[in-house]
Parts: C-alpha cells; structure tokens; sequence
C-alpha cells in the first residue's frame, strides 16, 4: 500500500530540511514527509564539513551564492538563537604569506564590502598579531562576521520544527530510494520498504543528485565527483594557538579555500582539509572503493579535463593526503610555530563537485525543474549556512508560499 503525501523530500542533509522547514511555514496544512536513506539525518556532507558559518566574503557580487549567504547566515543566527543552539561568531582571518598575495587580500575585502560586509579591516603584521599571536602572515584581511556552529544539531532541530508545525509531516530515515516513476502528475517513489506517493516531489540527493535526477528521466549532462577532505587536529597543548578562524588566501583557480584552521563549536581545533579525488561517493576513509563509482567517475570525460588542467594541484594534494610531514609544512605557512606533536590524525568529509564535460566545476546553487519536480544539482559551500534561505527559494519555485 502506498503511503500518501502533499509533498515528498528526498534526502535529510540540511537544504532538503530547510526546504521542508520553509514549505511547512508557508502552508501549516502541508503533509510533508521526507526521506534519509541512513539511519539518521545529517549523515554525510552536513555533518562532515567544519560547522563554519559563512560570511559571504569571497563570492562574486551579485551571485545566487553572495545572495543566498549573506540572507542566510542572519536567518542562521536568528534560528540558532530562537532554539539555543551553540554557536560563536568568532570572527576569521584571511592570512597573506608573501607579497604576492597582497592585491589578491584586497580584491577579497572589496568583494566582501560590495556584499555588504561592513566591518572589515585590513591588518598589518602588527596588528595581526593583536588578534592571532601566533599566525606568521605579512598580513591579513579580519572578518569579525564569520562564526561557527554545529549543523548537524541545527538538522535536528529543522526536524523537529517540522513535525511540531504539522504532526502529520514525517522525517523518515533508513528510507533508500530505489525509484521514481511519475504516472498522470503523481510521483510513485519506493524505497526498500515503503513505497510513497505525492503531487510534488523536491530531491536534495547531495553526492547522488545526479544519479537521482537521471533516475526520474532528466537530462543532465554533468556528474557528481567526490573530492574527500581529511582534517588533522591540535592536540589539547596546541590549541591555544589557534583563538578563531584562519584561512590562507585563496587561489581563485582552485575550488576550494584552502587547507585552513577552524575552532569548532564543541571544542578542539581542526586543520584542514586537503582535496583529494575518492574512489567512492561516500568514502571517508584513505582506501574507500566502489566499483560504480569510481567506474561513473572514470568513464567521465569532465573528470580526465580536470585532471589534466590541475594535475600539479592533484599531485600536491594526494601527497599530503599520505604525508603527515607535508601536510605540516603546509599549515606551517600560517602558523610557524607548529611541530608535529601538535597535531594528530582527525575526521574526515566528502564534498559533491558537479562537473561539467569539459572539465568545470559548476561553482554556484543549481536546481533542475522536471514534472511537478524540483532537483537540487548543487549546493557547494556555502550551502550550510545559507540552508534556509536556499529552502525559502527551493519553497517559492516549487509554488508554496
């Protein structure tokens, strides 16, 4: 027998509960139900990433990403606020370690400012010093706006709300999708034990949002790679080095921040993480493989053009993925003072990398409309933080609200 919706979720990361969260406040009367395949919500990117909240300093102006973070980390903070969730707005430090760096840290405030960042400031090494006494930069762009948090408990608690706004609205877990049919405008979705119907299907599928989206029939020409990141973390004796957050400044040719800092919201500091390429979707450890994944990434022609433009990058990164004393050498560029006795072996996350055929990374939010359906493709850093706005516009598209 076929359990029936309003609305159907796939996926309890936290853009698909914002999402619920958002079409649930716009109509209290909506039966929604969503579905995790693991045996509980937040399992994979949400709860792997480093709980960093996202000021909107390097996005470029104007941009779905600048928009979507800078609304979202105020809806953040005030949800956080509203349901006692730990988080500290700490603040962090962009760090230039040699005067080639320079022209790149402004243009980094200047983007910051036109997004509406209002309290940057430009530090000297002197001044760098006062707020991260032992950081080696030349100099260093502050960003008292930036924080930290625990998302996977912000998940949890969009559950909840969920399910208080509307007791017939259900967050289900261990629900694996198997399919998706739709027949006369309704979707038929079985998973490997129940099977569900709804007028309006949303799918936040994460590291298989492509195969998810192909799987209901759409054309997608890009594909997911999964690029692990492993972190290392200070030992109880060496995190007094480290008070907020520090980060390298960027190399714009790369998709990603960069090996960095982060005080977590718990306790502890992290330092990470590298980008590796995986062998398996949901692979955190060093040797993880599948077969079908490492043999969807492989067959793909975007994967080899990335390759071939950033090998060098490649190589550096799975040397240090291997290499406790380069990986060293690297947070060393920040903060000199470091020895290997200071840091251990930590966490692990996988972070979803929509490819393009010929090789790009496709670097800001895209959805997918089908039949009465809506697929988030992407949703990279910093999805997270901008959750609930990205859920208010998913709710707005899909027509509630």
């Amino acid at each position: 027998m076929q359990k029936t919706t309003d609305l159907l979720i796939i996926g309890g990361g936290i853009v698909g509960l914002a999402t619920a969260l958002a079409c649930q406040r716009a109509d209290a009367s909506l039966k929604i139900t969503v579905l995790e395949k693991e045996p509980s919500l937040a399992t994979h990117q949400t709860g792997h990433n480093s709980g960093v909240l996202h000021s909107g300093v390097y996005y470029t102006p104007g941009s779905l990403k600048a928009r979507m973070c800078r609304k979202g980390l105020a809806q953040m903070i005030e949800f956080a606020r509203e349901h006692d969730i730990p988080h500290d707005i700490c603040g962090k430090i962009i760090t230039a370690t040699e005067e080639a760096e320079l022209p790149r840290l402004r243009q980094i405030m200047e983007t910051g400012k036109q997004n509406g960042l209002s309290q940057l400031s430009l530090l000297d090494r002197e001044d760098l010093k006062e707020v991260e006494p032992h950081c080696g930069g030349i100099a260093a762009l502050h960003v008292p706006e930036a924080g930290i948090i625990d998302y996977r408990q912000v998940a949890l608690k969009m559950a909840e709300e969920i399910e208080r706004l509307q007791p017939r609205s259900r967050v289900l877990t261990g629900q694996e999708v198997r399919s998706i049919t739709t027949e006369a405008g309704t979707h038929h979705v079985h998973t490997g034990t129940d099977k569900f119907q709804a007028a309006k299907l949303i799918v936040c599928g994460g590291l298989f949002a492509d195969r998810l989206a192909r799987g209901q029939g759409l054309n997608v020409p890009e594909r997911i790679v999964g690029f692990r990141g492993d972190y290392y973390e200070l030992t109880p004796q060496a995190q007094a080095k480290v008070r907020g957050l520090i980060y390298p400044v960027p190399d714009p040719a790369f998709p990603f921040l960069g090996v960095h800092f982060t005080k977590m919201i718990a306790g502890g500091v992290e330092c990470g993480p590298n980008a590796v390429f995986t062998f398996k979707r949901e692979g955190y450890g060093k040797t993880d493989f599948n077969l079908a994944d490492t043999r969807d990434a492989l067959g793909y022609a975007g994967t080899w053009k990335l390759f071939a433009n950033h090998w060098r990058f490649g190589l550096k990164e799975y040397h240090r993925a291997f290499s406790k004393r380069q990986f060293l050498r690297t947070l060393q560029r920040l903060l000199p003072d470091l020895t290997a006795a200071d840091i251990r072996p930590g966490r692990s996350g996988v972070r979803a990398v929509l490819l393009s055929p010929e090789g790009d990374t496709r670097s800001d939010f895209r959805i997918l409309e089908g039949e009465n359906s809506l697929h988030v493709l992407n949703a990279p850093s910093p999805a997270a933080t901008a959750s609930l706005a990205i859920g208010e516009a998913i709710c707005l598209r899909a027509g509630f609200g």
